[in-house]
């Protein structure tokens, strides 16, 4: 059986949504950080990647989630993947599935999907929403490194994805994928 821990990645500064969506509740007051922690719950592990609002956020944060701080937060997406990537190195965890903040309805069947659809040390793997490529992304131990060294800006792991073979997990009937930019 392989050990995938999830990565949340929460550490943008949300310019273009106007705050930190790390912070960011529904109009019914759910805290997207919450619900996006509860969506990973089918993993081993959950691993929040911190950086604007780092203080507060991690206060709304459950104890048995791991808080890690991307230093470099405002470089983009790239700088989170690579602190939440990094913080892993030294884990026994064989994949990690990395999620983002502002997915609203990717939820824990979602996860547990693609989790179950792609396993191993090896594995390159994301979640679609009718044969469109998204997130969540299911990256293997073996192309952690890789991943660090291509992630840069708000890219993340786009290059490097698009250079590798990816399975696609088709997840188009449990949510749309779509990611929130704006209230």
């Amino acid at each position: 059986m392989t050990s995938v821990v999830g990565v949340l990645l929460a550490a943008g500064s949300g310019e273009r949504f106007g705050g930190p969506k790390a912070l960011a509740r529904d109009d019914d007051g759910t805290s997207w950080l919450l619900r996006s922690v509860q969506a990973l719950r089918p993993c081993a592990e959950i691993v929040v990647v911190l950086g604007a609002g780092a203080d507060e956020a991690a206060a709304l944060l459950p104890m048995s989630v791991s808080r890690i701080r991307a230093d470099d937060w405002a470089e983009g997406m790239g700088a989170s993947l690579r602190a939440g990537l990094a913080a892993l190195a030294s884990t026994a965890h064989d994949s990690a599935l990395v999620s983002l903040v502002d997915l609203p309805d990717v939820d824990a069947a979602v996860v547990a999907r693609l989790a179950a659809a792609a396993t191993g040390a090896d594995v390159v793997a994301r979640a679609a929403y009718d044969g469109v490529p998204g997130h969540p992304v299911l990256i293997g131990r073996d192309h952690w490194a890789g991943v660090v060294a291509s992630a840069t800006g708000d890219r993340g792991a786009r290059d490097y994805l698009a250079a590798h073979e990816v399975v696609l997990v088709e997840c188009g009937d449990l949510a749309t994928g779509v990611d929130v930019d704006s209230r």
